[in-house]
């Protein structure tokens, strides 16, 4: 059963339902398993949680 974890900003559920289609869609196709074994699960953390550069993204 694959399962899939993505990290990202905070996005909209548009985006999220768009990009979870997508993905479970390249994932039953090559793995070659059914939508009921295709899990994937979004981690938001807030934008005050991530640094790019050694400056926090916050402060951009």
């Amino acid at each position: 059963m694959p399962f899939v974890r993505i990290t990202m900003m905070p996005r909209d559920e548009q985006v999220k339902k768009a990009l979870a289609k997508d993905i479970a869609d390249a994932v039953m196709k090559h793995c070659k398993v059914t939508p009921e074994h295709t899990w994937i699960v979004f981690e938001e953390p807030p934008k005050s949680s991530w640094s790019f550069g050694g400056k926090m993204a916050s402060e951009s």
